[in-house]
């Protein structure tokens, strides 16, 4: 039997889109989104981000555990976007690498 809980990881991919604003990249592949109850907060001003996963990977016994890494990232990168205004509305975690998603400015 295949202890999950210590070293299998599962792709887990989660978005954190700016409260107020629309996804500006594609969604984490899935049937079923949802949205946790948990927001990430920048700790030098009100911008705050909604977390938006795979239904099932959320519904995993595994998923606070397996989550922890990525949302630190996500944390980290929310607080260095402080400095350019939090004009990124919308950044996206999978692995190691944080994607980052601008909304492009009307000419």
């Amino acid at each position: 039997m295949l202890d999950k809980g210590k070293g299998a990881e599962m792709n887990l991919t989660i978005a954190a889109i700016r409260s107020g604003t629309d996804p500006v990249g594609k969604l984490p592949d899935a049937a079923f989104h949802r949205t946790l109850e948990t927001q990430i907060g920048c700790p030098k001003c009100d911008a705050s981000y909604n977390l938006v996963v795979d239904w099932e990977q959320a519904s995993s016994r595994w998923f606070e555990e397996e989550s922890r890494s990525l949302m630190r990232m996500l944390k980290k990168a929310i607080h260095m976007g402080h400095a350019s205004g939090h004009r990124v509305s919308h950044f996206e975690t999978s692995g190691v690498v944080v994607k980052s998603f601008v909304v492009p400015e009307n000419s």
